[in-house]
């Protein structure tokens, strides 16, 4: 098992009096290429729980262990070559004069040989979309959503077995949301990579994840397969969650046209189903 998070509690602060229990009874088994969401309103614990998994929040209690490294050891090395993790407005930690070197930095830590960096350093930029001459410019020049994919690629570059991405189109717009979204399936789909994606969208998550982990005050709320959370819109509903919109206008279309699916929860599945029935 990969990814196992047993009886997990994080406290910040503890024994201080600005003490805040953040996590508590999180128990959580993920396998490996799997592909899940993470959602849960601001302060739920999505942030706190994905910093447990390359150590750098540490459990108060419980343990957390990644391919059989438990994160409360010294060393932890190993676990951050398998483990990256890709925080919100990533390209607010871009630094140096050009792309290539921004994707090296972290590279040239590991003791490659240039050979190997300079492909991981193609391979990575390729992966997200870009051309090979943004090597160069510096990663100021870029658009937004370049921005972004560059900052990307410097984590995809360090060739983790585990992609954890917290937010990651957060301010960008829809087209740029698409194509950031469209690059973490296809890493996805060509390296079976485990993607751990935390967003506030309920439509992407419905899209993209084939489970679906929710959080409330701290813990589990719900985790199971992205159908059955979605499926079950009064259970979001009682923590304050809905499912996609898109969901709710089948289950309306349902009066009208009694034999359609209303457990549909992408805009694309609703179009093939409304295709049946619009076409007549």
């Amino acid at each position: 098992m990969p990814i196992k998070v047993e009886d997990l509690y994080y406290t910040y602060m503890g024994g201080g009096p600005f003490e805040k229990n953040a996590l508590h009874d999180v128990n959580i088994e993920i396998d490996d290429g799997a592909f899940i969401g993470i959602i849960g309103h601001t302060g739920s614990g999505k942030s706190t729980l994905i910093q447990h998994l390359n150590g750098i929040l540490k459990p108060t209690k419980g343990r957390v262990v990644i391919n059989g490294i438990d994160t409360k050891q010294k060393n932890l090395k190993e676990l951050r070559q398998q483990v990256g993790i890709v925080f919100q407005y990533p390209e607010h930690q871009l630094f140096e004069e050009t792309v290539k070197k921004d994707i090296s930095f972290g590279l040239l830590k590991q003791g490659l040989s240039q050979k190997e960096i300079d492909e991981r350093v193609i391979s990575s930029i390729q992966s997200v979309g870009l051309d090979e001459t943004v090597l160069e410019k510096s990663p100021f020049e870029l658009s937004g959503g370049q921005k972004r994919r560059v900052a990307i690629a410097g984590v995809v570059a360090m060739a983790p077995h585990i992609l954890v991405l917290d937010e990651p189109t957060a301010g960008l717009d829809p087209k740029g949301r698409d194509e950031i979204f469209g690059y973490i399936t296809k890493l996805h789909k060509d390296s079976n990579m485990t993607i751990i994606l935390v967003s506030h969208s309920m439509e992407d998550i419905a899209r993209l994840s084939e489970r679906v982990i929710v959080m409330n005050e701290g813990t589990v709320f719900m985790d199971k397969p992205s159908k059955e959370i979605y499926s079950q819109p009064e259970e979001l509903e009682k923590i304050g969650l809905s499912a996609p919109q898109i969901t709710y206008l089948m289950k309306k279309l349902k009066a009208v046209y009694p034999g359609i699916n209303e457990n549909i929860f992408t805009v694309e599945d609703a179009a093939k189903e409304l295709a049946k029935y619009l076409k007549h």
